[in-house]
C-alpha cells in the first residue's frame, strides 16, 4: 500500500489493488485562509470523513464519485469500523462527536482517529483492538495535544505513529507543531517525504517508531 499525507488530517491511501482511500478532506478556503494547503486532487474510491467540520468535510473537492463512509462501511473489498466518540473532553459538548476509523489495506491494520478530543475509553480502545499504523493529531486545542497523543499512542500501541493536524507553513490554527510530541516519543523519524510504500513486511518489528511526513499539498 501506498500512504500520502495530503495535510491537516487528510491522507491518501491507495491499496495494492489500486483502491483509494482518502480521509477528512479539507476545503482550502474554509476559515478565512487559515489553510493554505491545495486542494487534494486525488481521485477516491472512498472517503472518511470524521465529523461534518470544514476542514475535514470536503467530500465535493475529490475527484470521482467516492463511497462517503461517516461510521462503519465498505469501499470495495475494504471493511471500516467507524467507533463513536468526542471531539473534546466534555462528551461532545463543546465541539461535538467525532468518529474513529479502523480498517486494514494489504494486511496493514490502521486506525485514524479524526480530531479525537479525550482518551480513548475502554470500551473504545477494545473496539479498536490492535493497531499498526496509527494516524495521529498532535497540535492540541481542537484535538488532543502532544502530552495527550503520546498517551493515546501509548495505550494502542501501534507499529507506527504518522503525526498529523500539526501547525506548518500552510496551517495557521492556533495549534501547535510536531516537535512537543516528538520530544515524547523515543524512536522518530523525519522522512523527507510526503508519500511511502510499505507492506507489513517493512513495519518495524521492534519498538513504536515515529514517521513524520512532509505535506503533499
Amino acid at each position: 500500500m501506498k500512504i500520502k499525507w495530503n495535510g491537516h488530517a487528510s491522507f491518501t491511501i491507495t491499496a495494492s489493488d489500486g483502491t483509494v482511500l482518502v480521509t477528512d478532506p479539507y476545503d482550502p478556503n474554509a476559515y478565512s485562509g487559515a489553510l493554505l494547503y491545495d486542494p487534494v486532487g486525488d481521485r477516491a474510491d472512498g472517503v472518511l470523513v470524521s465529523h461534518d467540520h470544514a476542514d475535514h468535510n470536503y467530500v465535493e473537492g475529490l475527484a470521482g464519485s467516492p463511497t462517503v463512509v461517516r461510521d462503519s462501511g465498505k469501499v470495495k473489498d475494504i471493511q471500516i469500523a467507524g467507533i463513536q466518540t468526542y471531539h473534546d473532553t466534555s462528551g461532545g459538548a463543546e465541539r461535538g462527536g467525532n468518529v474513529v476509523f479502523v480498517f486494514a489495506v494489504d494486511g496493514i491494520r490502521i486506525c485514524f482517529v479524526g480530531d479525537l478530543g479525550h482518551q480513548l475509553y475502554d470500551e473504545q480502545m477494545k473496539a479498536v483492538g490492535a493497531v499498526d499504523l496509527l494516524l495521529l493529531p498532535v497540535g492540541g486545542t481542537f484535538t488532543i495535544d502532544a502530552r495527550g497523543a503520546a498517551q493515546v499512542a501509548e495505550s494502542l500501541a501501534p507499529r507506527v505513529v504518522i503525526p498529523m493536524h500539526f501547525k506548518t507553513g500552510k496551517c495557521h490554527f492556533p495549534i501547535a507543531g510536531v516537535d512537543d510530541f516528538l520530544s515524547s516519543m523515543k524512536l522518530t523519524k523525519r522522512l523527507g517525504q510526503s508519500e511511502i510504500e510499505l507492506d507489513a513486511d517493512s513495519l518495524p518489528a521492534k519498538g513504536m517508531e515515529v514517521w513524520v511526513l512532509d505535506h503533499a499539498c
